[in-house]
Formats: structure tokens, sequence, C-alpha cells
């Protein structure tokens, strides 16, 4: 929702703004698993979390797991990753992915394991070397991003670039956290102000790094124009989870409401989508990866858990009667303070519903209460909606094989 085309006034995104009118707005897209690992492995295998390992952070994403990289290099494509990895088992300094296995597919490489000081980082290309990164940190991986567009080639190319801002520390250069006076700002309905729960300051410099990150877009889809390739270049543009900024009177991700499961969904493909489509399409990480592929006319493995949603995108409205009913929401880890525990639920069009293992937790009417400000859960009215969305939950539950086993995130170093 931190998005000018997503209707933020206050946030300045000229840039995503005009890559939404220039392919698909999809507004209801969403994080299965609200957390960084997870997420990041679900972008890459098109699989839960539970399926392809990654269910908590700082966990290694198995070498045996087909990633979209992978199928794509069989295919002739050239492979490449900028930015925050993030999927090695309790590593994330030095930072040093060594070329092979670990890579998972990419060939090209300028990142590191992860870092936040983005002031003072370095990252690796193909040897353990480090290469500091001088200023804010964001900027030398677009400097890399731009340098992998440029190389000249005939070849068909998959690039993922993955910035750590917004993610807080919520810092961006002095020039962007000028353009923002948080006490201008206005706050969701749904804000708490606390000790616990971030401060305007805090609204302000994540409304910086985004700017930040608008302008760096901006130059990749600029060196799309200078090479001849933006109007056969598909570009997805996501996050791998939100950030609660005190909404709900709590902070960062994990949470099952709608600023920390919902991210921006931003599709543009000159040469198949029509421009200044906005759908209500369900759209989640899982789907991400199969529906790429079907986009590029390749064939969906049987691994991945998603579904292939290109002819929807290519054929619009339509296309909606097999439109997906839900989102799995998946939980597995106590969120950050130890304020809740694991949970698992899902998303429809109008409603959001959790659980945790043993009773109802959440049961929102998203139309009516879109900054979810009444829990219906215990709401004798509802018991029969609370009944449906349930059932829905635990099929979903069931069929992916899924369990309540509570895990933790990996220690790392």
């Amino acid at each position: 929702m931190d998005i000018g085309a997503m209707g933020n006034p206050e946030v300045r995104t000229p840039t995503m703004d005009s890559l939404a009118a220039q392919g698909a707005l999809l507004p209801r897209t969403y994080a299965n698993c609200p957390v960084c690992c997870p997420a990041r492995g679900t972008l890459l295998t098109g699989e839960f979390a539970h399926h392809h390992g990654v269910d908590v952070n700082d966990a290694p994403l198995p070498n045996e797991q087909v990633t979209i990289a992978e199928i794509l290099q069989q295919r002739g494509y050239r492979t490449g990753f900028v930015g925050k990895w993030h999927l090695e088992g309790g590593k994330r300094m030095p930072g040093f992915v060594p070329p092979g296995p670990r890579r998972q597919g990419f060939e090209f490489w300028a990142a590191n394991i992860c870092s936040h000081d983005y002031w003072d980082m370095q990252y690796f290309r193909d040897d353990p070397e480090p290469i500091p990164m001088p200023g804010y940190s964001a900027r030398t991986f677009t400097d890399e991003a731009v340098r992998f567009l440029e190389q000249e080639s005939d070849k068909p190319f998959c690039l993922f670039v993955e910035w750590g801002p917004p993610h807080n520390p919520y810092v961006a250069p002095p020039e962007y956290m000028n353009l923002y006076d948080p006490d201008g700002l206005t706050m969701r309905e749904n804000w708490v102000d606390g000790i616990r729960t971030g401060s305007r300051s805090d609204l302000a410099g994540y409304y910086a790094a985004i700017t930040f990150i608008d302008d760096q877009v901006k130059r990749l889809l600029e060196t799309l124009d200078k090479t001849g390739r933006a109007n056969d270049t598909i570009v997805l543009l996501t996050s791998d989870h939100g950030d609660m900024l005190g909404s709900q009177g709590t902070r960062l991700k994990r949470k099952p409401w709608e600023e920390s499961i919902r991210i921006p969904g931003i599709l543009r493909y000159p040469a198949a989508i029509k421009p200044a489509d906005r759908s209500d399409l369900l759209f989640s990480q899982v789907d991400m990866a199969p529906t790429l592929l079907g986009l590029a006319g390749v064939e969906v493995p049987d691994s991945m858990d998603g579904r292939d949603l290109s002819s929807y995108l290519l054929a619009g409205p339509d296309a909606a009667a097999d439109e997906p009913e839900s989102v799995y929401l998946q939980s597995y880890t106590p969120t950050e303070q130890d304020e809740f525990p694991p949970w698992r639920g899902v998303r429809t069009a109008r409603y959001t519903y959790a659980r945790q293992q043993n009773q109802p937790w959440l049961l929102y009417d998203d139309e009516a209460d879109p900054f979810q400000k009444v829990n219906l859960v215990d709401n004798p009215e509802h018991a029969e909606l609370r009944a449906e969305l349930d059932a829905m939950t635990m099929a979903w539950f069931e069929k992916t094989g899924d369990d309540w086993t509570e895990r933790n995130d990996l220690p790392y170093r």
C-alpha cells in the first residue's frame, strides 16, 4: 500500500506508478510466508516454505531444489543474481557464496548473503575477496544489475535484483530522507503509537528508502530501453514481505495482517500484456515462478505448488472463471518479540482469516473494514463464515502436507 499507484498520495514512486500504467497492477498480491528467507525460497522455487525446506530464517535452500534460474539456464538463458541472497544455512558474514550448486542456477553473481548495514557493506562476485560498497549499498547493486543488462548477447536472460531497503533500519541517502517530514505524514488508521511499535520517523525513513528504490528501478528500465530489450522483457516488481510499522500496535513482519502479508504486484510485458490493466486476481509468491515460466512459454515443472496464471494475465477478466479462490498463509515461528505463536490462514477476495494451532485467531471483512480494526472471529453472527474459512485453511493445510511443529530461526554468524 506504500506505492502511489496503490493509492498512497504521500510516498513518491513515479517510476513504479509508470510501470503499473504500462502493465498490470495486481493489488491483491501476497506473501505466503511473510518473512525473508521462506519468501525468497518460494520466489525461486514456486513451492510453499515447508516444501522447499526454508521455513525459517537463515536456513539453506537445499541443492536439490529446482529453481526458476536452473530451468531457464537449461533452456539457454543467461541468469544473474544481484543483491541479498539470504539462503545459506546459519551464515550471513562474510557473505560469500562460491560458484557452483549453492548458487542454484545463477551464473552472473554480485551479491552477499545478508546484511542491512546499508552504509558499510561488501559484496562478492566469483572469489572470496570482498568488494567494498561505497556509500549507500543499494546503489552499487543497481550498478551491477545494469552491468549485467548491458552485456551483449543474443540469449534471453533472467535477472533477479534483490535490494535490502526498505527493510529496517529505515534509512536512505540524505537527499531522500529530506523529502519526508515525519510530522507531516499521515499514519494509517490502525497505527498505534508506542515504544514497541515504531515512530513517524521510521515511516519517513521507510518512504525515503522506497523512493530511492524507485529511482533504481528507473535506472534498470532505462537500461532495457537503451539496449532495445524493453518490449520483450517481462518485469515483475514485488517484495518478500511487508512491514507493520506500528499498525495494529506491532512492528516488522510474520503477521497475518495486510501490512505484513500484502506486497507489491506489478507486472509489465509490453509484447503481450495490455497497459493500464488493474486486476483483482489473487496472486501470491508461490504463483510467481510458474506464471513467469508460463509467460515465457516454458513448461512448468510438477515440483511447483503454485499456479501458472499467465493465461489470466494475458486474457484479462474474460479468463476469470478459474482464478484462485484463496491464498494460503503460513508462519512457522513465533513472531518478533514472541508476541504471537505460529499461525496459518487464508486471504480471499473479501476476507482475512488466521488461526493458531488450538484456536481461531483473526477474522476481518476487508471490504467493509480495510484497516482491519474489527476482529470478527468471536462474533456469533459470523460463526458460519468463520467455520467456512477455517475449513478452507485446514484444507490447504492437509492438501500441502503441512504440520504444526514450531520452528526457530537458525543461529547465524
